[in-house]
C-alpha cells in the first residue's frame, strides 16, 4: 500500500448505485467516511439494497444529482457508466475536488501485487485464464475488475503474497491517478465507447494509461499484431509482446503450432495449439497474452500448460449452448462491438445464422459486410440498433427484423438446418433491452434451452 489514503472524517460522494457504486459506499463508510450516494433513477427503480447502504449510514441522494452536494465534497468516485466529462465533474474539478475511478481508490488498500488487463475485445476470456494459471500453479489469486466484481470489494481479501487479477475498462482508467499494476496487460484497439470517449485516438489514450504508473520494476505486455496497440508501448517498464504471426525479441509467439515464450534470450516451448480448447484466432492471441502475464507472474511452464489445458472459456464468450437437431447454438452475448462480432464470425466455416443489434455505441456496421457475405446465411436484428445496422449492412446477406430476441430465436430455429450455427453476436450494448450482457446472455442460453427441451419431448411422443 504505497500509497495508502484515510478515509475517516473524509466527506465522500459516490455517484451511480450500480454494482461498482454500491460497493464503493459500503467501504468509504466503514472505513469512517461520511458518505452521501447520489443516482439519478428513484428509490423504486434501485430496489432493495438500499436499505443495506442506510443501515451502513450512508445518506442517500435519489432522482437527480444535486450541484450543490456535489461541490461540498473532499473525494468524488464516479460509477464507471459516469462519463468523466459531465458537467458536475466538471465544475468540481474545477473546485480542486479530488476526483478518481473505484479501481484508483481500492490500489490504495490493495496488498500484494496486481495485474491489470486491458483492450477493446478478450478481457475477461484473458484475465479469467490469467487467474485459472495462476491458481493452477499454487498461487493466491483475487479475480475481481470490469469482469464483475469491483476491486473494492475484495481488497481486504489481499496479503503480500497474493496476486490480483483485474480486468479494466476505459471508463476506469481515465479517472486514476497514482494507481499502477506491477503487470499490465492491452490486448488490442478496435473501435468501442465511441459514443463515451468520441475518437479512437481518445479510447486509446484511455486504455493506455494502465502504463502511465509502471516502473523498470514492473512489465508491460501488448500485442505485436496490432498496430493500434503496439504505438503505446511504454517506455518505462519491461515491454513484452505476444503475437500469432511472428517472432518477438521477448514474450510469447507461435513457432510450428507451438506456443514459445522467450525472455533473454532463452526459448521454452509451452504448449502445443491443439491444447487450447476453445475456438478462434482471437482466443489463440488471449492465450499468449495469458502465457506471457503468467510467466512473468512467476507459473512455471507445466503450470501454465496444464491451465490452459483445463480452461474452457468464460460463460457469454463464444460459448456453446446446445446442439439441437443438427444445428449448433453459440453465445456470443460479451461480443458489444463490431470487432467482437468479427472476430465470433470467423470462429466458424460458414452457413451461420447471426443475431445482431442492441444499444448503439457509435459503430461502424459496414465492417461485418464482407464476413457476412462470405460466412453468414442470415440476420437477425434486435434492439434499437436494428434500422442502423440494416442500412449498413444492405446487400451482404439476408436480413430479418426481429425485434426481439425472443422472436430472433425463433426465426432462427424454423430457418436452420443441420450443420448451421445459430450464433448471438449482438455488436452492440444490451442496456435498450436488458440490464447488462450477461442479462442478456442468459435470456439467449435460457431461449435455446427450451427449445432443446421442445426438440426432446417431441422426439420422444411426448412421453
Amino acid at each position: 500500500m504505497a500509497n495508502a489514503f484515510e478515509l475517516r472524517g473524509k466527506r465522500v460522494l459516490v455517484v451511480g448505485l450500480a454494482r461498482t457504486g454500491v460497493a464503493t459506499s459500503l467501504f468509504c463508510s466503514a472505513c469512517g467516511a461520511s458518505v452521501t450516494a447520489t443516482d439519478a433513477r428513484t428509490e423504486n427503480a434501485i430496489g432493495e439494497v438500499l436499505s443495506q447502504l442506510r443501515t451502513a449510514g450512508v445518506h442517500l441522494e435519489l432522482g437527480g444529482h444535486r450541484e450543490e452536494t456535489v461541490l461540498e465534497q473532499d473525494l468524488i468516485i464516479p460509477s464507471p457508466g459516469v462519463p468523466a466529462d459531465a458537467p458536475l465533474l466538471k465544475a468540481a474539478r474545477a473546485k480542486g475536488i479530488t476526483i478518481w475511478s473505484e479501481i484508483e481508490l481500492a490500489d490504495r488498500f490493495l496488498n500484494g501485487r496486481l495485474i491489470g488487463i486491458t483492450g477493446s475485445n478478450g478481457k475477461t476470456t484473458t484475465t479469467s485464464l490469467i487467474e485459472h494459471i495462476l491458481r493452477s500453479a499454487g498461487i493466491s489469486t483475487i479475480l475481481a475488475g470490469n469482469i464483475g466484481t469491483p476491486l473494492i470489494s475484495r481488497v481486504e481479501e489481499t496479503n503480500d503474497a497474493s496476486v490480483t487479477v483485474v480486468e479494466l475498462s476505459s471508463f476506469q482508467l481515465e479517472l486514476i491517478d497514482s494507481f499502477r499494476p506491477n503487470i499490465s496487460v492491452f490486448l488490442n484497439l478496435t473501435p468501442d465507447h465511441l459514443d463515451r470517449h468520441h475518437t479512437l485516438e481518445e479510447y486509446g489514450a484511455a486504455k493506455a494509461r494502465i502504463f502511465e504508473n509502471q516502473t523498470e520494476a514492473d512489465s508491460a505486455v501488448l500485442n505485436a499484431d496490432d498496430p493500434a496497440t503496439t504505438k503505446y508501448a511504454p517506455a518505462k517498464p519491461q515491454v513484452f509482446w505476444f503475437s500469432r504471426k511472428q517472432r518477438v525479441a521477448q514474450g510469447a509467439f507461435v513457432r510450428e503450432n507451438e506456443i514459445v515464450f522467450r525472455r533473454d534470450g532463452n526459448e521454452e516451448t509451452l504448449l502445443k495449439l491443439q491444447d487450447i480448447s476453445m475456438a478462434g484466432a482471437h482466443n489463440v492471441e488471449n492465450v499468449l497474452a495469458a502465457v506471457a502475464a503468467t510467466r512473468l507472474a512467476g507459473a512455471d511452464a507445466s503450470a501454465i500448460a496444464k491451465g490452459v489445458r483445463s480452461f474452457s472459456g468464460v460463460e457469454h464468450r463464444l460459448e456453446f449452448v446446445a446442439e439441437i437437431g443438427g444445428v449448433r447454438y453459440y453465445n456470443d452475448s460479451k461480443a458489444t462491438n463490431v470487432d467482437a462480432t468479427l472476430k465470433a464470425l470467423d470462429s466458424f466455416p460458414g452457413r451461420i445464422l447471426v443475431v445482431l443489434g442492441g444499444k448503439d455505441k457509435g459503430s461502424d456496421y459496414t465492417a461485418l459486410q464482407k464476413l457476412l457475405r462470405e460466412k453468414a446465411i442470415l440476420a437477425l436484428l434486435i434492439g434499437a440498433a436494428a434500422e442502423k445496422i440494416e442500412k449498413q449492412i444492405a446487400g451482404s446477406v439476408a436480413i430479418e427484423r426481429a425485434g426481439t430476441i425472443e422472436r430472433a430465436v425463433e426465426i432462427a430455429s424454423h430457418a436452420a438446418r443441420p450443420g448451421d450455427v445459430v450464433l448471438f453476436a449482438p455488436a452492440c450494448a444490451s442496456f435498450d433491452q436488458f440490464e447488462n450482457y450477461e442479462h442478456r446472455g442468459r435470456v439467449f442460453k435460457d431461449l435455446v434451452h427450451q427449445l432443446e427441451r421442445h426438440a426432446a419431448s417431441t422426439s420422444s411422443g411426448g412421453r
